[in-house]
């Protein structure tokens, strides 16, 4: 059943008045107009069964506009470049000779430099100022072997003298990397301390990575700054 219109109620209502006393006005049901608004939704009120409007707001629907996707990766102006990079051209040491005592290859009973000077017979190697010396720390004061370069602390730990050329060179290096063989160990505090005395800062590394960082520093800053003591991959104490 559709409401009134609001034309007839006011008919109506102004009929009833015109035509009844205000004795009998007061009897008379009190009616209300519905005015239906396209904004305003109904809703039936279960209670009595009248419709009663809600007072929820429309909410406008506003379609969002999403950005164009990009047709290409490149979003820049078209690339004139006829030609391509040179990657070798990057490599800054690239026209810098490497030094003489670069290590050429690390054996399990010594080394071969670049400079075509073989170490053999299980001796260790000593590079410092652009020398090389056969360097073996194994050794005690007395020339006689010791039963190996761990101390009781599972630590590297050497004599003072295993040292002994890094005190006789001018200018000192500033850096000497200790190359412990296949593996690595960590270094005593004795033998920290005194090549610290010396000047000189250590980094311990095993024998291979020890070649290569020398090969690197060497060539980069000079054989005057970097120094470096190794010990073969397959040395073993007896």
């Amino acid at each position: 059943m559709h409401s009134p219109s609001l034309q007839l109620l006011r008919a109506l209502r102004t009929s009833i008045s015109a035509n009844t006393p205000n004795t009998l006005w007061g009897n008379l049901p009190q009616v209300r107009p519905l005015i239906s608004s396209p904004f305003t939704p109904f809703r039936r009120d279960n209670s009595n069964g009248s419709n009663t409007s809600s007072h929820v707001r429309p909410t406008r629907m506003v379609s969002r506009s999403h950005p164009a996707k990009p047709r290409g990766h490149d979003r820049g102006p078209p690339s004139k470049e006829d030609t391509q990079t040179d990657f070798a051209a990057l490599n800054v040491l690239g026209n810098i000779p490497a030094p003489t005592t670069a290590v050429d290859a690390c054996l399990d009973t010594g080394f071969h430099l670049d400079n075509g000077v073989k170490i053999t017979g299980g001796d260790g190697v000593l590079l410092v100022g652009g020398e090389a010396f056969a360097w073996r720390p194994w050794l005690g004061r007395e020339g006689e072997e010791k039963s190996g370069m761990v101390n009781s602390n599972g630590q590297f730990e050497v004599d003072e003298q295993a040292w002994g050329a890094l005190g006789l060179v001018w200018p000192r290096p500033d850096l000497l990397i200790l190359g412990m063989g296949a593996s690595v160990m960590p270094l005593s505090p004795e033998t920290r301390k005194h090549i610290n005395s010396l000047g000189i800062r250590v980094e311990v590394v095993d024998t291979r990575n020890a070649s290569a960082q020398f090969n690197l520093l060497a060539t980069e800053r000079g054989v005057s700054e970097i120094a470096a003591a190794m010990i073969p991959i397959g040395w073993k104490g007896r």
